[in-house]
């Protein structure tokens, strides 16, 4: 199992609750594709460096897991199309 991050900056235009199933729906593509969530970072709302989709801030979370190698591709065809994601990576931590 390999260690990853993922990095999602989220709407900071819509509600709380609209937030964190944002977050919940993020961590459950990871468990579905085999994977397990360690640690959940919030860094709350934070200026961009340029606006994206006309906004100039968004909420940043950075999720770790552990899965697989093929698990990272799956994670990001799905997040790319999720709702009020406007930025997300994935990467590979080193041991």
């Amino acid at each position: 199992m390999n260690k990853y991050e993922l990095v999602l900056v989220v709407n900071a235009k819509i509600e709380d609750d609209a937030r964190a199933a944002v977050v919940e729906k993020a961590k459950a593509y990871v468990e579905r594709f085999g994977g397990t969530v360690t640690e959940v970072e919030d860094w709350g709302k934070k200026k961009l460096a340029y606006e994206i989709q006309h906004m100039k801030e968004g909420f940043y979370y950075f999720i770790q897991f552990e899965a697989d190698a093929a698990c990272p591709a799956e994670l990001e065809k799905r997040v790319r199309i999720m709702d009020n994601v406007l930025r997300y990576l994935v990467v590979r931590k080193d041991a």
